[in-house]
């Protein structure tokens, strides 16, 4: 008879030990979603540094070249100095339906 209750002392917590390797918070599972989750942070992290690195050598152009800041301001914001004129210069699409101009005789 003590034999079974030790046999069956030790099935509970065997059981409850599986319960908390499978279902609980620090199971297998959830420990492969964490790694998971984390190799993808890190993947995030990266590409953050890269783009970072990028900003950097713009702000480090920007500080040490004027002319850089001048080119950009005047691509990007359309700038123009003093005495300098601004010719835009718009092109016409033609109609693609419009029939050709017949010759007259």
């Amino acid at each position: 008879m003590l034999g079974r209750i030790i046999f069956a002392v030790l099935v509970v917590l065997f059981l409850v030990v599986q319960y908390k390797l499978w279902f609980d918070k620090g199971s297998v599972p959830r420990a492969h979603a964490l790694e998971q989750e984390l190799q993808d942070l890190k993947a995030k992290n990266d590409d953050a540094k890269r783009k970072n690195a990028v900003l950097e050598a713009d702000v480090k152009d920007l500080e040490k070249a004027g002319e850089a800041i001048e080119e950009r301001a005047r691509s990007e914001l359309g700038m123009v100095k003093k005495g300098e004129v601004l010719i835009q210069v718009k092109e016409q699409v033609a109609p693609a339906s419009a029939p050709p101009p017949e010759a007259k005789k």
